[in-house]
């Protein structure tokens, strides 16, 4: 009987661990911002998870915080699951782009899942706007805005230099008069992205560390910076750039995350505040 009672308390403690969605809201300055706040609702790494019937619960959490826009940074579907599930990732997108804009980039699972042109065509056909190595110039609440999606695939190398010729193409297009955003599933390339004076970097792809340490923001392991890595979330600086970190919403390799909920990022720009975490 007391085997029973702890299986089950553990795995309370593990769905609560998997589904409790946390809203990390940071608060940004940036001259650029020319009126009201610039409300930007970060969203990653979906990997086909369910939070209710048709997303509803996250779908409400989302509508409830009302941004402007909506950035997704890769890894909607994922490679390991079979393809019906992929209605539980477009079901939210498609809900969503009724609502609010929406700026998507690639994740390593788009293309490992060998279903990017699907993925592709069903986000266009909702009216999300899909950016793969280009970028698309818009204004809201008159504010300029320039945003790059940062192409991602399985051919490593090849893809990201690809990716960083196409960026020195089209660098003279990062112009110090309106807010510059790249969406980039990996925050690995941070340091020479920041060269080319974006202003929000926003990424995903290292789910927190997977598990973390408890009551730290330490995650253990991520395969791409290895143990104890330093890029999983958050807020981090160099020269002019802020990167914005996702510690995403769902789980790949491992089927279970610890110490580290799922997660909406929610940044607002103003011409007043200092950036800080609440």
């Amino acid at each position: 009987m007391t085997f029973i009672i702890i299986v089950l308390i553990l795995l309370i403690f593990l769905y609560y661990e998997n589904n409790k969605i946390d809203i990390s809201n940071y608060k940004i300055t940036s001259n650029k911002i020319k009126n009201e706040d610039l409300k930007i609702l970060h969203l990653s790494d979906l990997h086909c998870k369910s939070f209710g019937k048709n997303q509803k619960y996250l779908i409400k959490k989302i509508k409830n915080i009302n941004p402007d826009i909506i950035v997704f940074t890769g890894d909607l579907i994922s490679r390991r699951v079979d393809k019906e599930k992929y209605i539980n990732s477009y079901l939210l997108l498609e809900e969503l782009s009724k609502t609010f804009p929406i700026y998507f980039t690639t994740g390593n699972h788009e293309y490992k899942s060998k279903a990017l042109k699907e993925v592709q065509e069903k986000l266009t056909s909702f009216g999300v706007h899909v950016l793969i190595n280009n970028y698309e110039k818009f204004t809201i609440k008159n504010t300029e805005i320039f945003i790059f999606g940062f192409d991602d695939t399985s051919n490593f190398n090849e893809s990201f230099n690809k990716t960083f010729n196409t960026l020195d193409n089209i660098k003279d297009k990062l112009k110090s008069s309106q807010l510059n955003i790249l969406l980039c599933h990996r925050p690995n390339f941070f340091k020479k992205q920041s060269s080319y004076g974006f202003d929000l970097i926003f990424s995903g792809h290292a789910h927190g560390g997977q598990f973390r340490i408890p009551f730290t923001h330490q995650g253990i392991l991520m395969p791409d910076q290895g143990f104890f890595p330093k890029l999983t979330e958050g807020i981090h600086k160099d020269k002019n750039s802020t990167l914005i970190i996702s510690r995403g919403l769902g789980n790949s390799g491992f089927p279970f995350r610890l110490f580290n909920h799922p997660e909406i990022v929610v940044v607002t720009l103003n011409n007043r505040t200092k950036f800080k975490k609440s």
